[in-house]
């Protein structure tokens, strides 16, 4: 049974990702497409609180499939992790007509639309847009293989140099809490090592690594650090490393929110489209306060609540892949 749904909000909130354009483009055409109002909320639920919102149309989203970050733009706000905050934001919303709600980001922003949700009895879906990979219910949020692919290329330009010089190289990527893109990136950019939070690999372990590749002669080593791992900063490591193994010359990279920005790849944007249509599609079909995934390359609706409590896990298939491809 079709519910009847005439207009929709779409906010982005939290931490930028490529693809999110996408994913707004989707949101708005896929309205359009069912006859649908459709309102862009600016700077996520500090918008919404502020009633800051505008309807967009088909030419609102044209030539923003390519570009990275979000142009509704995006914000943490405090203001609406208070009841009062989110009491202002639904007079808002009812006060311009929305029906439903679409938010496209990550963890964070996903337990606010929850809560909001569940107070104000408004129909909301989430579109998992977040870098960290880090959300249940999909196999990828939009954004990830982006950043995947930036660290990558960074990785292949440090390798350059090292192998040139003969160094050990640190690179330090995002995931304060998850090293899908550590992981990933750690394959696709052929490192030595990779130290990431969901593993306690000790100093010890990792020394014994670089032993045994400078025993192979391995003309550079590049060891990948996720910036929430538990032995420390990309600094820290290796000041530990070179107290043992002086005779690496060693550096390190911080690739920092270099990873967060650039033109979305062909996934992130197909992953975008997939999701924004089926985010309309799901709350004319009467659902609410779920998030949007594909699994398996099947749209998947998952509780929000669901997806931010359940820890997505990385693969052990691929650290074994990685511990192989090391040597």
């Amino acid at each position: 049974m079709t519910t009847e749904i005439k207009k929709i909000g779409v906010l982005t909130s939290g931490g930028d990702a490529p693809g999110m354009n996408a994913a707004v483009r989707a949101v708005v055409r896929a309205c359009i497409y069912y006859d649908i109002e459709v309102f862009g909320i600016y700077k996520g639920y500090d918008g919404l609180i502020k009633g800051n919102m505008e309807q967009l149309y088909v030419r609102s989203v044209s030539n923003i499939l390519s570009r990275g970050g979000t142009f509704l733009l995006s914000a943490r706000s405090k203001e609406f992790r208070t009841k009062e905050g989110r009491k202002q934001a639904y007079e808002h919303f009812k006060a311009n007509g929305l029906d439903a709600l679409v938010v496209i980001g990550g963890d964070g922003s996903f337990t606010g639309a929850d809560i909001f949700s569940q107070e104000f009895n408004v129909p909301v879906i989430g579109i998992p847009g977040t870098i960290d990979n880090d959300l249940s219910g999909t196999d990828f949020t939009i954004g990830f293989d982006t950043a995947c692919n930036t660290a990558r290329e960074a990785i292949d330009k440090i390798r350059d140099t090292a192998s040139s010089h003969e160094r050990l190289f640190f690179v330090e990527v995002m995931g304060r809490d998850a090293g899908f893109i550590a992981l990933n990136s750690a394959i696709g950019g052929g490192a030595v090592a990779m130290i990431v939070p969901e593993h306690n690999w000790s100093i010890e372990a990792l020394i014994n690594r670089l032993r045994k590749g400078a025993a192979n002669q391995k003309a550079s080593n590049v060891v990948i650090v996720a910036e929430g791992c538990h032995l420390g900063s990309s600094y820290e490591i290796a000041a530990k490393v070179k107290e043992q193994l002086d005779y690496f010359d060693i550096r390190v990279t911080v690739l920092g929110h270099l990873q967060r920005g650039g033109t979305p790849t062909t996934l992130d944007r197909v992953l975008a489209s997939r999701m924004g249509v089926a985010a309309v599609e799901g709350l004319r079909n009467g659902q609410s306060n779920v998030m949007v995934g594909i699994i398996n390359n099947r749209i998947a609706y998952t509780p929000i609540g669901e997806a931010i409590k359940t820890i997505k896990r990385l693969d052990d298939e691929e650290f074994r892949i990685a511990k192989i491809l090391s040597i």
